[in-house]
């Protein structure tokens, strides 16, 4: 078995955020997680959004919900 972690970076809005995501990875990967692009896999998950565009929020929040969700069904 594996002890890399794994991170699932998620963006939601504009093209800034993707551009931030891509950092925070590389970040990250310093620190020894490899991207996943499964929430299900992940040891950490990132949500990334600005508050400016309204519909970019409602998704964050709608997926919070299913993360909320499938957190629990792995306890």
């Amino acid at each position: 078995m594996s002890d890399a972690r794994k991170v699932h970076i998620k963006s939601f809005g504009c093209q800034m955020n993707v551009y931030d995501a891509r950092r925070m990875a590389d970040t990250l990967a310093r620190d020894g997680y490899s991207e996943t692009a499964s929430a299900e896999e992940a040891d950490l998950i990132i949500l990334n959004t600005c508050h400016i565009r309204e519909k970019a929020v409602e998704k964050v929040y709608s997926e919070l919900g299913r993360l909320r969700e499938m957190g629990e069904e792995k306890r």
